[in-house]
């Protein structure tokens, strides 16, 4: 599709539906405050063996970390080591001991980690009707730190389309929409239920450890959810708070019909203020379940407490 015929965002979603002033004028976590008390008691509920998995990449992985084309990968740096005390410029403490101390340099959206619902916008507004200038120098409304305070807990359920389809990874730009998910989710025998946190794996995160980089990025489009305004009602309808995959964006790269890039973006989090969680690990958890047929769990989460922060890294945490 050639660039002129390709519809602005705000013409795309013109009549998608918003949350906006759902939960107040001021609310900056949005879809994240179904999950009440009750909604925590249901995901500890879906816990029978008590085993456990994180779900954050490495980082500073010796291959190299999977980031959005243009970012740097994390970079860790020693700032102390034997190797300091050798010449004889470690710092001397009484007793002697001796220590090692780093740094890290990256991008905050660098990891797995979540998105601030003022991370994407368009039309000059943010998540609720915030001022998009809000976001000048930092981000005053709708950063990562609300979403950080609060923290994400609740009943999560892993939907694994790799596996579903036969494959260890989609192919780039390989589509899927909600009813392949619920089609999956009845081949696992698990239920997709409103207010779930929805896991999706399309293996393409494990796979960026065992391919050569340049062919990684080369020509690059994810696979991933498509946009549809039935897609999004039925996020809007479930009541989904949180969508978490093992892609860097969550969702195809360019929607193949529309040739917007990324409209996902702004249907379910800036509409709707879906909290979107990136470049997740979710080959071992999938493993599991496919050995054990559980699929639904409870799922933990707290990105890092950044203040303005247009996103955050986290290290989730399923307990099964």
């Amino acid at each position: 599709m050639e660039s002129k015929n390709v519809p602005e965002v705000a013409e795309l979603l013109e009549d998608s539906p918003k949350n906006w002033g759902k939960w107040g004028s001021d609310d900056e976590v949005g879809s994240l405050n179904y999950l009440t008390q009750a909604e925590v008691l249901r995901g500890v509920a879906s816990v029978r063996s008590g085993k456990t998995f994180t779900l954050q990449i490495q980082m500073g992985h010796p291959k190299g970390d999977p980031v959005w084309p243009g970012r740097s990968q994390a970079r860790r740096i020693n700032v102390m080591d034997k190797g300091h005390y050798m010449c004889g410029k470690g710092p001397l403490f009484p007793g002697l001991a001796e220590y090692a101390d780093d740094m890290m340099i990256m991008y905050l959206q660098g990891s797995t980690q979540y998105d601030a619902l003022g991370h994407v916008w368009y039309d000059d507004q943010l998540w609720n009707g915030y001022d998009a200038k809000s976001t000048i120098g930092g981000l005053d409304k709708a950063s990562v730190l609300p979403i950080a305070e609060r923290g994400v807990v609740g009943r999560g359920v892993l939907i694994d389309m790799a596996r579903h389809r036969g494959k260890d990874v989609l192919d780039p730009g390989e589509t899927f929409t909600h009813e392949d998910l619920l089609a999956a989710a009845k081949a696992q025998g698990v239920s997709i239920e409103k207010r779930d946190i929805l896991v999706i794996r399309t293996g393409w995160i494990g796979s960026f450890y065992e391919r050569d980089q340049a062919k990684f990025y080369e020509n690059f489009v994810e696979p991933g959810l498509t946009h549809s305004r039935e897609l999004v009602d039925w996020f809007h309808k479930m009541e989904i708070p949180n969508l978490v995959t093992d892609t860097i964006a969550n969702e195809v790269t360019v929607d193949p019909v529309s040739g917007v890039a990324l409209p996902l973006h702004n249907a379910l989090m800036r509409n709707l203020g879906v909290t979107l969680t990136e470049i997740a690990q979710l080959d071992p958890l999938a493993a599991d379940c496919a050995e054990d047929g559980q699929w639904s769990f409870l799922y933990t989460a707290a990105p890092l407490k950044v203040v303005g922060g247009s996103g955050a890294p986290v290290n989730p945490v399923v307990v099964k």
